[in-house]
């Protein structure tokens, strides 16, 4: 249990003896002294103590009291000079358990100790004590603005007391030592709270959005009563503990000078160290419950060491942002009504060695060319494995020192942003890991995680699970999704791993959860949060977008909070990539008997806002890459990739291609080494980076592929049962039902004289055939378009005759 605040003895009076303390004025012995409020102060005996004092390095000489009316003469230090001052304020005696726990850095509340104080006194005249922790010190003085010094006199453990009549305003602390050395510094015991009533109120009610600039460690002007001071102060929530503090390299690790005082009941606690800057490192060391200290890195952190180091570290921004035309665009237009083609990376294995900086030219300049609107980019806060790809995530404020300051990322976002390219980053509130020096048992105690393991646990992942029934811990990670969007000015994010928050038994055997209140097996709280987060990112940020990889059928993700749904605005459709990779994947001769692998997508493609993902996941352990999933030789794999891709970006829905899928890259993806870039020195592998762009261009010009991707009336069938052929046809429309046609023949053989029909007759110009030669095709098409005919055919006034190359699509447009 935290230890109590010092209790003040009552005002002297008449029959109650206190005890005075003064210095004399060569500092070296102290009078103490028993009078009451209506009697002089009596005179004194000295005694000196042949063994030092703990704490104070030096042997002591002490006058003690006693009731005599002998003038004060102190036997070593007063001979032939004036006695000390008798008209000392009266401080209120400590008791020495508190004396004890201040000098060991264990009291729950130093400052109400340390720092200074008015005393009341007797005859009504203010006065001020200072308190101040120097062990070892053998001389400690205050010396305030004026230059006058106040002597303070060794209570005990390294603890320091002195004091005078009246205000003493702003004040350093003069230490002098054994060894000679002479330490002047400032007291972080003599400064108010840097968090105020209002946030502490918010932080208990789990309601505080902006909780990123009230803990953690923040650099800061404190106003003296002369003058401002710059430091840093600290703040974090640990609830439940007996003492907090904060050690790092600029108290070399030992935290009982920087005990930190909880903030009342609201298990915040706090302190400012004066004159500290950014860039020192630094923990916190928790008493907890147990009895036992842990050192933890601060869940606030905005900046930490390169991993394997784990100390957070005093961040700093100056950076000036120069994309305010983009933030206004952002603003006034609705990403989910807009074209959305995005180029997912990760950014270590991109091209290794780049940091954020380093990586602004080449990937704008490679986005650009592909003609992507979007970037995704897995991960990016802190993560000590690399091989988690960032999916385990120990500092949720902190982008990961691997690539460069946090400022670093500002600008690559900047930069992106200047060149239109939207910003998409993955964030895992679902789950983190068990890192000792992390979140994990923050207080000794499960903190941020659920208590039962049977909720709190992902045993497959060896990774534990947030309590999300604790508004503190939502508040935490709401927080966390606002700062991403509005500190670093990212435009979206991709929530992972949706499903394993929404059920209590995912990957868990029978007997190993814990079902809701009504017995289900649905995560209530954490359906509450993934709403409360949906809720506030798209209140406070509009023009952002919030993107669940959720891969059950669970109803209603991408339905708004106010109809029951979870408030996403798009969901990758997992449904879409499994089936349709599976039916790629299988030779052409036998796709016919799985026709309904390529269709089945289309009858629930309206029900969320969907997002078709070929994903990192897609393309690693032992996946192989998305060319190697194709059948055939190496001509008909890539003619198959050119068709499967052509159908993707045709589909209803925004699309996502992870990095080295682009130009066909044959290896699967490793973290541990970048793409395989040689192969765009290869023409087959350049053709297939020209179609991609192509895909691209076509897909931004023309509405149809976007404009109605969430409503039916956007498509229609044309042909959907050529099982025998393996040919599909749909059209997709824009809101002013301007069409476009795609068909798509999975077969490997060309088919002569197909017929489609149309909405109306005219010409009909092919804008892409994914076999032109020029992405590496045999060139057969339809000669660049086709004329549509008065000629009724499958329930339209018009029809067409077509070519359909082999393994191949074709995109039409009317003239």
């Amino acid at each position: 249990m935290p230890s109590s605040p010092a209790r003040a003895r009552p005002t002297p009076s008449s029959s109650s003896p206190t005890s005075i303390r003064t210095r004399c004025a060569r500092r070296r012995c102290t009078s103490i002294s028993t009078s009451s409020a209506s009697s002089p102060v009596p005179g004194s005996r000295c005694t000196t103590s042949s063994r030092a004092t703990r704490g104070s390095g030096a042997p002591r000489t002490t006058c003690a009291s006693t009731p005599s009316r002998t003038p004060h003469t102190c036997c070593t230090c007063h001979r032939g000079r004036s006695p000390p001052m008798t008209d000392a304020p009266v401080f209120p005696t400590l008791d020495p358990s508190i004396v004890e726990a201040v000098g060991n850095g264990v009291h729950h509340d130093p400052h109400s100790v340390l720092g200074s104080h008015r005393v009341a006194q007797a005859t009504g005249e203010p006065a001020t004590v200072i308190r101040a922790r120097r062990p070892l010190a053998r001389e400690v003085d205050a010396v305030l603005d004026s230059g006058d010094r106040i002597p303070l006199a060794h209570i005990g453990w390294g603890v320091w007391e002195g004091g005078r009549v009246g205000d003493v305003g702003d004040y350093l602390l003069d230490a002098r030592y054994d060894d000679g050395s002479d330490w002047t510094s400032d007291d972080p015991y003599r400064f108010a709270p840097s968090i105020g009533e209002l946030d502490l109120h918010l932080i208990g009610e789990g309601r505080h959005e902006e909780l990123w600039r009230v803990l953690g460690a923040h650099r800061r002007s404190h106003a003296g009563a002369s003058a401002s001071v710059d430091g840093t102060s600290f703040t974090v929530w640990a609830p439940f503990v007996s003492a907090v503090r904060v050690i790092g390299d600029f108290n070399r690790w030992d935290g009982a000078g920087h005990a930190m005082r909880t903030m009342g009941g609201s298990g915040v606690w706090e302190i400012f160290v004066p004159g500290l800057e950014a860039g020192s490192n630094y923990k916190f060391e928790i008493l907890g419950a147990s009895g036992e200290w842990v050192r933890k890195s601060d869940p606030m952190a905005r900046y930490t060491e390169v991993s394997p180091a784990t100390a957070s570290v005093i961040g700093e921004t100056d950076y000036v942002w120069g994309d305010d035309a983009w933030m206004d665009r952002r603003r006034s237009t609705d990403p989910h009504q807009g074209p959305m083609s995005i180029y997912e990376l990760h950014l270590g294995s991109w091209r290794p060695g780049l940091g954020y900086r380093e990586a602004a030219d080449p990937l704008i300049d490679y986005v650009r060319a592909l003609g992507y609107t979007h970037v995704e980019f897995l991960p990016l806060a802190e993560h000590p494995f690399g091989g988690s790809w960032g999916y385990q995530v120990t500092g949720y404020f902190a982008p990961t020192s691997r690539f460069g300051h946090p400022d670093d990322l500002r600008y690559l976002i900047d930069r992106l942003h200047e060149a239109g390219i939207g910003v998409i980053m993955d964030w895992v509130p679902g789950h983190f890991p068990k890192d000792e020096w992390a979140l994990a048992r923050f207080t000794g105690e499960p903190l941020y995680e659920h208590p039962d393991p049977r909720r709190g646990e992902q045993k497959d992942w060896g990774t534990l699970v947030f309590d999300f029934g604790n508004p503190r811990v939502r508040n935490f990670l709401v927080a966390n999704a606002l700062y991403w969007l509005e500190e670093f000015h990212v435009d979206g994010l991709r929530v992972d791993a949706v499903a394993s928050m929404l059920y209590l038994d995912y990957s868990r055997a029978e007997g190993e959860w814990l079902p809701n209140i009504h017995g289900g097996r649905e995560n209530l709280e954490a359906i509450a949060f993934l709403q409360e987060v949906t809720a506030t990112a798209y209140k406070r940020n509009p023009g952002t977008v919030m993107i669940a990889e959720e891969s059950t059928s669970w109803g209603g993700v991408t339905a708004p909070t106010s109809a029951g749904g979870l408030g996403f605005g798009i969901k990758w459709n997992m449904g879409w990539m499994h089936d349709t990779l599976q039916y790629i994947e299988k030779d052409p001769m036998y796709r016919s008997h799985h026709h309904g692998d390529i269709t089945f997508s289309f009858l629930y493609a309206f029900s969320e806002n969907f997002l078709l993902p070929i994903s990192h996941d897609e393309v690693v352990h032992g996946k192989g890459s998305l060319l190697a999933k194709m059948p055939g030789d190496h001509w008909q794999k890539r003619a198959n990739l050119r068709a499967y891709l052509a159908f993707m970006w045709a589909h209803p829905g925004k699309q996502l291609l992870f990095m080295g899928q682009e130009f066909g890259q044959l290896s699967e993806w490793s973290e541990e080494r970048g793409l395989d870039w040689w192969m765009l020195d290869q023409p087959s592998h350049q053709a297939i980076f020209d179609l991609v762009a192509r895909l691209n261009a076509i897909y931004r010009d023309e509405p149809a592929l976007w404009a109605l991707d969430n409503d039916s009336a956007g498509f229609e069938w044309v042909d959907g049962g050529a099982a025998a052929q393996n040919v599909i046809a749909f059209l997709r429309y824009d809101r002013e039902r301007r069409p476009l046609l795609c068909v798509m023949n999975f077969s490997g053989t060309p088919v002569h004289d197909f017929r489609l029909g149309l909405p109306h007759a005219g010409r009909w110009r092919e804008v892409l055939n994914t076999d032109a030669v020029e992405y590496g095709g045999s060139g057969v098409g339809n000669l660049g378009g086709v004329e549509a005919l008065d000629v009724p055919w499958g329930g339209r006034s018009a029809s067409v005759s077509l070519t359909l190359p082999p393994l191949g699509g074709l995109w039409l447009v009317p003239e």
